[in-house]
């Protein structure tokens, strides 16, 4: 138990933080606003865009080369520091807290993946026989690595003594299914930042962003902002988007992948012109305002922040039943969920009629806007500070 007049400490133990990285960006504005309540100790290998004013950052030594060995080094070496720190510097913690499996002795582990999931869905691409000899040892790598994951979230995850956040129902669903979690699982959604993210700012900023990126004034935009952009549904949204036949629409994606596999599709329906491929910018409401429409048909997604980002700034947005932020979305009403990421026909039929009928692009997206602003960052933290609270009690009672 804290001493009278401490606060209780707060260990985060997390390879990276960021705000440019989901999963990071989570924790990040979550332990920024703990600080007042906890005596925060982050041990990670690299901290960037957090205030560190009120929180202590412990550098965690990293190792290059393979990411399998980065990993269990990861692993080794933030329990020897916790350890040193602990008999040699005093810091103990009255709870543990990390993203996903850093760590056995995490008292909260908030899960955005389940790697038993997504291992089984990439499945034959992974097949030594479908694969060229030269892809073999990446091929090998990956599968290693996805087999060390899948063991130590397996153990982990089905320790009930270990309180569990799930970013969705689906990814909590997961956790049931693949790693056999008997008890309690909590769903905590993830936040947005009102101040950024909102319909006035959008609209402030949609002059200047569009003509930044050279889109005439009749055209109809459609954004995608991602960094896996087959996961994210590109080549649905490509395919959707040719059936229309439309002179002004353009296509802007976002993000950190490769445009090269998808350019011949993009030459096959005669869209040379039409569809940019564009960096990350930390100022990502810049894209947003410039677009008329967000679609990201997810192929799986535990939580895709994106169209949520986007919903808040007033877009519609179309995603798939395939992301878990579906779950805050009201089909016909506040978004569009596609029942099959791939369906390219009723794709294309949303997208024309939001470009041809801007009533209702208003109407979905100021209904969008009302439901993402219940959805705050302050909420996010107060359901994760209620969870935490309950593993330290119970931590101290045992």
């Amino acid at each position: 138990m804290p001493q009278p007049g401490r606060k209780p400490c707060l260990l985060v133990v997390s390879p990276f933080l960021d705000k440019r990285h989901g999963t990071e960006r989570v924790v990040a504005e979550q332990i920024e606003r703990l600080a007042d309540t906890y005596d925060i100790h982050v041990y990670s290998q690299r901290v960037e865009d957090v205030d560190l004013h009120n929180i202590k950052w412990h550098r965690v030594p990293s190792l290059p080369g393979p990411h399998v060995l980065g990993y269990l080094y990861w692993f080794a070496a933030n329990t020897v520091c916790r350890w040193r720190d602990r008999i040699f510097h005093g810091v103990v913690p009255d709870v543990i807290y990390s993203p996903g499996v850093n760590c056995m002795d995490a008292d909260v582990i908030a899960v955005h993946i389940v790697f038993a999931e997504f291992r089984d869905q990439i499945g034959n691409e992974l097949d030594l026989r479908g694969n060229p000899m030269k892809s073999w040892p990446v091929l090998l790598h990956r599968r290693l690595y996805y087999q060390v994951c899948k063991f130590v979230e397996r153990h982990a995850y089905r320790n009930d003594r270990i309180a569990l956040a799930a970013v969705s129902e689906k990814t909590a669903g997961a956790i049931v299914k693949y790693c056999g979690r008997k008890g309690a699982v909590e769903v905590v959604y993830n936040g947005l930042d009102a101040g950024r993210f909102n319909p006035f700012r959008r609209s402030k900023l949609r002059a200047s962003s569009r003509a930044a990126l050279g889109l005439p004034d009749d055209a109809f935009v459609i954004l995608m902002v991602g960094n896996d952009w087959k996961k994210k549904g590109l080549p649905c949204l490509l395919e959707a988007a040719g059936r229309l036949q439309c002179p002004r629409l353009r296509i802007l994606v976002a993000g950190r992948d490769t445009p090269a596999p998808y350019q011949e599709i993009i030459r096959r329906l005669g869209m040379a012109d039409q569809v940019s491929f564009l960096p990350v910018r930390s100022d990502v409401e810049f894209y947003y305002s410039a677009a008329d429409a967000y679609a990201g048909p997810s192929l799986d997604d535990s939580f895709a922040l994106p169209p949520a980002e986007a919903m808040a700034c007033g877009l519609p947005v179309i995603t798939s039943r395939y992301n878990g932020g579906c779950a805050i979305m009201h089909h016909g009403a506040d978004g569009l969920i596609l029942e099959d990421p791939c369906d390219v026909q009723t794709l294309s039929d949303w997208l024309a009629r939001l470009a041809k009928d801007p009533d209702w692009r208003t109407q979905l997206g100021e209904a969008a806007a009302r439901t993402a602003a219940e959805y705050t960052w302050e909420r996010n933290t107060f359901q994760m500070h209620d969870l935490i609270e309950r593993a330290r009690l119970a931590h101290s009672a045992s």
